[in-house]
């Protein structure tokens, strides 16, 4: 029984990696978690990032340490996400490792530049976050940005799959 268990579960990890492969190359950015690698449509694995219509707040004003006023702007939170990836690969060759496709037949994959994972860089530096319906791998990376106020956590904004719903 212990034997049967154990060939199951190695099977089912062997299998795993041997279904992984690898796209590379320049992408183009499409948005904080999309990228096209030549005619490949990629979506970053486990992470969400704000749409690109979509505004959030953040301070710019604040009046009192004491009374703890202050006022905010609206910005185009999607757009300075997409920027903040563009800038990080900075026109470099990135690698994607895949193992499966979602419903809109993207690559759903974890990225690379050099040796740094985009997918955890996008939500640690707080671009993009961990979304916890799919995977729960970058949660600590969202706890840390937003115990650090980074990104999108240094204001309010409503989580881009909310945000889809309500548009």
């Amino acid at each position: 029984m212990a034997k049967t268990s154990l060939i199951l579960i190695l099977t089912f990890f062997i299998t795993q990696i041997i279904n992984c492969a690898e796209i590379s190359g320049k992408p183009k950015i499409i948005d904080g978690d999309t990228v096209h690698i030549n005619t490949k449509k990629i979506r970053l694995e486990g992470i969400d990032a704000p749409e690109i219509k979509q505004y959030c707040k953040k301070p710019f004003l604040k009046i009192s340490v004491f009374i703890g006023f202050q006022f905010s702007k609206d910005y185009l939170c999607g757009v300075t996400s997409k920027k903040r990836l563009t800038n990080k690969i900075d026109n470099s060759k990135i690698r994607c490792i895949y193992s499966s496709k979602d419903k809109y037949k993207r690559y759903l994959a974890t990225c690379y530049k050099d040796n740094i994972n985009l997918n955890k860089w996008m939500v640690r530096n707080g671009y993009a976050v961990a979304y916890k319906r799919y995977s729960k791998d970058y949660v600590r990376d969202e706890d840390y940005a937003k115990e650090n106020k980074l990104g999108l956590w240094e204001g309010s904004f409503l989580k881009p799959e909310k945000w889809r719903k309500l548009n």
